[in-house]
């Protein structure tokens, strides 16, 4: 599975600083995309699919994974301020320091990365990929915790990961996320260490709107299978909304 190199592009698609592997600029493509959904809305509601909604299959290929991933729910505007691009994109470093800063609150000394576990940025080999596929995962289940991802997104978004370059397990392993059962606590045993955990939460805030109460939900029920205390949740959330 080649999971590290998808996590990559889509955080270099949230970062908006590099283009897509295909050369289509990430930015204008995913505001082309919230032109289209919001265009869309009526077909949407009326249940319609394809053309009819909205959708451009073919300009989305390529570069929109993220997009559909946090964008594609109904009536959530891909600019709105739910839509935390940044903290995808720095989602290691972020997680870090939120965790330093709520040491640093509680007058707590910093612990080492030997304690706590490496950032993803930092990691290599076998150990980037787990932490990829557990930022994958976790990115999946939070996206869909509001239940509006239909079978016409769940194909739209593997072509789009497949665009990215998805080998044939990474293909077959996306579609299984987008169907299994959400399970914040199945989810939260993939956790390598305290750092991952924090990534992985990090990640949900960053595709959720928690103003939505099913996603605040998922949210709080992840928080807790993971043992985050609210004290580092909090900061978490900060760093997301600072992120932008």
């Amino acid at each position: 599975m080649n999971a590290s190199k998808i996590l990559q592009q889509l955080m270099q698609q949230a970062g908006g600083s590099q283009k897509g592997s295909s050369g289509v600029n990430v930015k204008g493509m995913l505001e082309g995309l919230s032109r289209q959904l919001g265009g869309g809305g009526s077909d949407q509601r009326s249940g319609q699919t394809g053309s009819s909604s909205g959708f451009d299959m073919k300009s989305l290929l390529g570069g929109g994974a993220m997009g559909l991933l946090v964008g594609s729910k109904r009536g959530r505007s891909m600019g709105g301020k739910a839509l935390k691009y940044g903290a995808i994109a720095g989602v290691g470093m972020l997680a870090w320091k939120a965790w330093q800063n709520s040491q640093a609150a509680n007058n707590q000394p910093a612990t080492s990365n030997d304690a706590e576990g490496e950032r993803v940025d930092v990691l290599s080999g076998e150990i980037q990929e787990r932490r990829s596929l557990e930022l994958l995962q976790a990115m999946i289940m939070a996206a869909r915790a509001d239940g509006h991802i239909d079978e016409q997104e769940q194909v739209l978004i593997t072509e789009q990961i497949d665009a990215l370059g998805a080998d044939q397990e990474m293909h077959n392993w996306v579609e299984r996320q987008l169907k299994a059962p959400l399970d914040a606590e199945a989810l939260a045993r993939e956790a390598d260490s305290p750092q991952a955990a924090r990534e992985m939460y990090l990640m949900s805030v960053a595709v959720t709107d928690d103003q939505n109460p099913m996603e605040r939900a998922w949210l709080d029920q992840l928080a807790q299978a993971l043992k985050l205390t609210p004290d580092v949740t909090k900061e978490l959330e900060h760093q997301a909304q600072q992120a932008g």
